[in-house]
């Protein structure tokens, strides 16, 4: 079966390390915001900004890294950007056992968590076309994209049970510590990566950093989902601040009910993600992107009408389920197809500038989502940008630019 075609042990590890780096992000689900609300007792102008400053200065600090990125090893890039994601996540208790914990804290481990996660997935990415064969890239997306949701199920619930047993800042120990893990399992993958060379013009030059958006934007399918993902991506995430604001401060969800909200429609990812290399093999890779593509986009609005309750708790459960099932179909699809487009000596560059790209609308929209919410309140916002999302369709691609991958010989690493 497709699914189930074995990609080897380091394949494994580097799945093992993605899992325990996903599960403890997924423990510490919403954590940053969740403190701003309950502990700094922040508005949602300041949720907002939380959300959107962090990403859009980490997303600058990580511009200038992609070509560094490109030229290295990328096993020792990623177990840096690991390791510097715990430091900074670990300052978190620190400060707040003393005492000193404050908003501006939270802004800076934002921005530097964000850019590590850029540089990291970057460098993952272009490891990862080296390391399984075309074929095979497909599987191994879906399996990532599995474990991403999967963790997103279990961990919210855990979290908020953990928050209200142990504490505000338990969840942010526990997501440190799967950095750190992270950083082991790549460790142990010990392979002989070799040291990447330069193809064509010097990446010293002020230029190498504009070569991935030249490729995204000089490729017709790429283009297109890229404009796409970046206005998609942007006005989902914009209302996760504002959910939190309404859920947990306007309608009197408890923290173990808000996590609840996001967790279990994550059970959805499961089945998206696993149908994906069926799905694609049986309907072909352009319908999945218009006829998913289009569907991800329909629901949101629905987040508008939640009420207080056991009506509103299901509601929010209902649209985000359809709206993930969606989603983990497409994001395979769309990574897969993303690396099979893209040059080995613009993975790395390319990668960054569709996250950068993808951070910086995210910023942009929750900071106007924000603004929005203070003015209006958050379920006017809410309701903007699930009519905003309705128009993000048109920009996918209406000619079939995605039914054959360009070939590339295969080489793994020995």
């Amino acid at each position: 079966m497709v699914g189930r075609r074995p990609l080897g042990r380091r394949f494994g590890w580097l799945w093992a390390a993605y899992a325990v780096s996903a599960y403890g992000s997924g423990l510490g689900f919403g954590a940053l915001p969740l403190i701003a609300v309950l502990l700094l007792r922040a508005g949602p102008a300041e949720v907002s900004a939380l959300s959107a400053v962090g990403p859009a200065v980490g997303a600058l600090i990580a511009a200038p890294l992609a070509p560094w990125v490109e030229f290295r090893r990328k096993r020792p890039v990623m177990i840096a950007m690991d390791l510097t994601r715990f430091a900074a996540m670990a300052t978190i208790p620190l400060a707040y056992a003393f005492g000193r914990l404050g908003f501006v804290q939270l802004l800076v481990i934002s921005a530097v968590v964000a850019a590590a996660k850029i540089a990291f997935n970057a460098a993952s990415g272009a490891y990862l076309k080296a390391l399984v064969r075309p074929d095979d890239l497909l599987v191994a997306n879906a399996r990532f994209e599995s474990t991403n949701w999967s963790s997103i199920a279990v961990g919210p619930p855990l979290g908020g049970a953990a928050i209200g047993l142990f504490g505000p800042v338990t969840t942010v120990v526990a997501d440190a510590l799967s950095y750190l893990l992270s950083a082991l399992g790549i460790t142990a993958i010990r392979d002989r990566e070799e040291v990447p060379h330069p193809t064509g013009k010097s990446p010293a030059r002020a230029g190498a950093l504009l070569d991935g958006w030249r490729h995204i934007m000089g490729h017709p399918g790429l283009r297109a989902l890229y404009l796409n993902q970046m206005l998609v991506a942007g006005l989902i995430m914009a209302t996760e601040p504002l959910l939190a604001v309404l859920l947990l401060r306007r309608l009197g969800f408890p923290p173990w009910q808000y996590g609840l909200a996001f967790a279990a429609p994550c059970l959805g990812g499961l089945i998206g993600s696993r149908l994906a290399p069926r799905v694609v093999a049986r309907y072909g890779r352009h319908r999945v992107f218009r006829t998913v593509g289009t569907l991800r986009a329909v629901w949101l609005i629905g987040l508008a009408f939640v009420r207080p309750g056991v009506v509103g708790l299901v509601t929010v459960i209902a649209v985000e389920l359809a709206i993930i099932i969606n989603m983990s179909l497409y994001t395979p699809v769309l990574a897969t197809y993303r690396l099979e487009r893209t040059p080995r000596h613009l993975v790395a560059r390319t990668l960054t500038a569709w996250s950068i790209g993808q951070q910086a609308s995210i910023a942009v929209l929750t900071a106007l989502a924000g603004l929005l919410a203070d003015a209006t309140g958050p379920r006017t916002a809410l309701a903007v940008a699930g009519l905003l999302i309705l128009a993000t369709p048109l920009l996918l691609p209406r000619s079939d630019h995605t039914s054959q991958p360009e070939p590339e010989p295969f080489r793994s690493h020995s």
